[in-house]
């Protein structure tokens, strides 16, 4: 009978044998231990066979799973420099003040995160001790990503090392007052302490590779070597399940980004109970990362396990640790030795003869206790791995027990992540075992105390020589004294001014235009970092590729298809553009790390971001939240707005919608100019605000959200007259009147504002037209640049007159006096528009494009929403003949007259 597994005649015809004979051999000698040793001993073989062929570089596939141990035997650890003893005193003391952190705010309903910080303080201390650099160090020191749910952990640290107060920690949570400390990683709460947000899941790994990416970005262009700074992010087991956790492991792989360590807390819990129940997740995520073309270094067991390994001489015990699941793994650390001979050791005769040379504290000392991310001298060593290897990124996957320390009512608890204090007697047993000198008597009323062993003690003179010794203070966000960058040379700005004459020009390509223009400027166009997920084409910015290159970090080593071509693809070394491909959430990451280098690396860079409005704010609106939080600078620009521009497409490339979600985010500036020039005015302004000289009570830790219209229409002149830049700035100035535009209605006629956006305006100049020439009403343009920066000045006009203070909003103060109902209209939802209806004194409608979008042509789809000049012209003469100003037969006759 033909072995169903042997590989088949049919199957080796694109594989040639040279000498069967000898493959043969090579069959014959794995059959023979296979008999003669067992399956798993040719295992055993074929794996380190594998291994010793990877090794030497011999092309063959990866193997993507290693057994159950660690990766670097005790053997072959490096001893730990410095004063263990020390170190763990240290580590102690903080374990106890994050857990009296959380516990005394717990009294004030306000929560917090006490296990994982437990399960994870080694991860850092290490680090801190002998691995972070800060802020003093070569290059920029390095950056970290820390957990969100273990910021307890790093609190505690600072207030050992006098960064924070016992005011502080008793703040945890409690902002309002002041002295408050952020329940997270937040920079924009607490600037001085924290750089990156991370406690959104999934964004602080994506994010952690595209910095690390962009330090290579920096020093292959020549803005800074920051070669020396290192990319650390501390991940959770659980929070890899996020698509945005792995979405990027291919790009640090493919750059060989050794800059960069991920080190995931492997406490094998999320939030409600195991990560992977019946499953493995060590092995699930060594495979991934290791398939992605990561190294990979597992931290696994204590060094308590050595004895087990030395008397484990048929692999039955390693056999065993591959198949036990993850959630019986969490049941053994809660139960006694009994249970764990029967379970774990009962299911092989060689584990049950094993388990007769160990003691009960034995078994209860590997399964309890000893994990490989609770042992210093393993993380040391994994760390140390990781900064020697060369070539490509590392993962570190340290296994932990959440609620470490804690105590037997949290260790391994399905439900510990929502406990959010400790008993009294708790905290004494902790105590006891943390050996920490504090008195029964120091428990007042019931509350537990803070610990510190004194400002001028060993524990913190070691830890301050230590954090010296590594260039300062971590972590730490520092704004570097970096000075104003020159405004670009007003040329770039003025030439749109005189219009487009009368050539038709789409607002995307005026961006474009200008951007070629400031990217040639001397002294600022070197940090332009223009990002885009492969659309550069659509947007006409295929001529920056030869001028600029397209960054990539191997340079370009193959010929392009269209090098003889003027607008050839040029890739370089220190090419400029960062076209990501099609990847949305990779670009917004890029965007975050280039808008906030002037303080990781104090160089200021001036991102632009340009893609499809739609597939913006709808798919990465968290990014933008985290862009915010970390008081990112810098220009998103979403092209193709509007929801009836982009002919034939359908709804789901038809933005209507996006200025809204913008408008929820306090740090986006909002604009959907209609013109050329409003483009050049918004971007020079832009440019003061964040990178130049801000204006008393501006913050220049904003970025500007623009949408452009790829639409080619006549782009005006600017008009003449005082205050156009303001009210362009501000969100709202008169264009035009009926009479300045040339129409002369009859003296007396109705009239009314229109208020028009973005690509709109042009509808509302055409019906402005109609309605004098064919109505008799006097109408009057409006370009409405911004409804959300003129909705926040009303909101804070509101807000000053609860203080007793006396303000009127631009937008009433820009239409006072203007004749007539007010009528506003966008290429968005009308939501948008009526953002500014109650400070408005006027009557006020609106106009918008609500609703699924639809493939069709822009004047089919702008009749079906209603917005097109001719619908505008019936919704205004609908206004005045409300008021009386137009016979109600006139709304009738329209309607009839435009086919409506």
């Amino acid at each position: 009978m033909t072995d169903p597994n042997a590989i088949q005649p049919s199957e080796l015809d694109q594989l040639p044998d040279r000498d069967p004979e000898e493959t043969a051999e090579w069959q014959a000698s794995l059959d023979a231990v296979a008999k003669a040793a067992g399956p798993h001993r040719a295992a055993y073989l074929m794996r380190r066979t594998l291994e010793r062929a990877e090794g030497t570089g011999i092309a063959l596939p990866k193997l993507l799973e290693t057994d159950y141990v660690n990766t670097i035997p005790t053997s072959a650890e490096p001893s730990v420099p410095g004063d263990e003893e020390m170190e763990r005193r240290i580590t102690a003391w903080n374990r106890w003040n994050a857990a009296a952190m959380v516990t005394r705010g717990s009294k004030h309903g306000v929560g917090g995160h006490i296990a994982t910080f437990a399960s994870a303080a080694w991860l850092y201390e290490t680090g801190f001790n002998h691995f972070f650099k800060g802020k003093e160090a070569d290059g920029s020191g390095d950056q970290l990503y820390i957990q969100g749910h273990a910021s307890p952990g790093i609190y505690a640290r600072a207030f050992l090392d006098g960064r924070l107060t016992e005011q502080h920690l008793d703040n945890f949570r409690q902002e309002a007052g002041g002295n408050g400390l952020p329940s997270y990683p937040h920079p924009r709460r607490l600037p001085w302490l924290w750089e990156f947000p991370t406690v959104s899941m999934g964004l602080g790994p994506l994010s952690a590779i595209y910095q690390a990416r962009f330090n290579r970005y920096l020093t292959n262009r020549g803005i800074k070597d920051v070669s020396a700074s290192h990319v650390w992010a501390f991940l959770g087991d659980g929070e890899m399940d996020e698509p945005e956790s792995t979405a990027a492991l291919a790009l640090a792989s493919r750059e060989g980004l050794d800059n960069l360590t991920f080190v995931i807390n492997c406490n094998l819990q999320r939030l409600d109970g195991p990560v992977r129940a019946n499953f493995k997740i060590v092995q699930e995520l060594e495979a991934q990362f290791r398939g992605a073309g990561w190294n990979v270094v597992k931290t696994l067991w204590g060094t308590a396990w050595d004895e087990l390994f030395a008397l484990d001489t048929t692999g039955a015990l390693v056999r065993r640790l591959r198949e036990v699941p993850d959630a019986q793994v969490q049941t053994y650390q809660t139960r006694d030795a009994a249970y764990i001979r029967q379970d774990f050791f009962g299911k092989d005769p060689a584990l049950v003869e094993m388990a007769k040379l160990l003691s009960d504290d034995k078994i209860l000392e590997c399964f309890h206790l000893s994990r490989g991310g609770h042992e210093a001298r393993k993380v040391y060593a994994a760390y140390k791995a990781a900064l020697e290897h060369k070539g490509a990124p590392t993962v570190i996957l340290a296994q932990t027990v959440k609620g470490f320390t804690l105590g037997e009512g949290f260790a391994s608890k399905n439900a510990n992540h929502q406990m959010k204090k400790l008993t009294v007697d708790e905290f004494k047993a902790m105590r006891d075992l943390l050996e920490l000198p504090i008195k029964d008597s120091d428990f007042v009323d019931g509350v537990v105390p803070y610990g510190h062993p004194g400002a001028d003690s060993p524990e913190v003179r070691y830890l301050q020589e230590r954090r010296a010794a590594l260039g300062g203070p971590a972590p730490a966000r520092r704004v570097h004294p970096v000075a104003p960058l020159p405004a670009p040379a007003e040329k770039a700005f003025a030439s749109f001014d005189k219009g487009s004459g009368t050539q038709n020009v789409a607002t995307t390509m005026a961006f474009v235009r200008l951007i070629k223009d400031l990217v040639r400027d001397k002294e600022t166009g070197k940090r332009w970092v223009p990002i885009v997920p492969d659309e550069a084409r659509t947007f006409g910015m295929e001529s920056l590729f030869p001028s600029l290159g397209i960054y990539s970090p191997k340079g370009q080593t193959y010929e392009p298809v269209d090098r003889d071509q003027l607008m050839y693809y040029k890739e370089a070394e220190n090419g400029q553009i960062l076209n990501e491909g099609i990847t949305e959430a990779g670009s917004m990451a890029d965007f975050i790390a280039a808008s906030t280098a002037y303080s990781t690396h104090g160089e200021a860079m001036i991102p632009f971001y340009i893609f499809y409005s739609m597939f913006g704010w709808q798919r990465t609106a968290d990014q933008m939240w985290q862009l915010g939080d970390q008081l990112g600078r810098g220009f998103l620009i979403g092209a193709t707005a509007g929801r009836t521009t982009l002919t034939g497409e359908g709804l789901q490339h038809a933005d209507g919608h996006s200025p809204m979600i913008a408008a929820t985010n306090p740090a986006a500036l909002t604009y959907d100019p209609a013109f050329a020039y409003e483009v050049a005015t918004i971007v020079k302004d832009g440019l003061r605000r964040m990178y130049g000289e801000a204006a008393p009570g501006e913050d220049p830790n904003v970025f500007y959200y623009l949408t452009v219209y790829n639409e080619p229409l006549p782009q005006p002149a600017r008009p003449q007259g005082l205050g156009i830049d303001e009210g362009i700035v501000k969100g709202l100035y008169r264009f035009n009147t009926a009479e300045s535009a040339g129409l002369s209605p009859v003296a007396n006629a109705p009239r009314i504002q229109l208020l028009g956006s973005g690509t709109a305006i042009h509808w509302v100049l055409e019906a402005q037209k109609l309605l004098a020439q064919e109505w008799g009403v006097a109408a009057d343009v409006w370009s409405a640049t911004s409804w959300t920066e003129l909705r926040r000045d009303a909101l804070e006009a509101d807000a000053a007159l609860l203080r007793g203070e006396e303000r009127v909003p631009y937008v009433r103060q820009a239409l006072q006096g203007a004749e007539g109902p007010v009528l506003a209209v966008s290429d968005y939802m009308r939501q948008v528009p009526d953002q500014i209806a109650q400070w408005v004194e006027q009557d006020y409608s609106s106009l918008g494009a609500d609703g699924f979008g639809l493939s069709d042509t822009r004047e089919a789809a702008r009749r079906h929403f209603g917005v097109d000049a001719r619908s505008i012209v019936v919704a205004a003469l609908a206004q005045l003949a409300k008021r009386g100003e137009v016979q109600a037969t006139a709304v009738k006759e329209a309607r009839e007259k435009y086919g409506l």
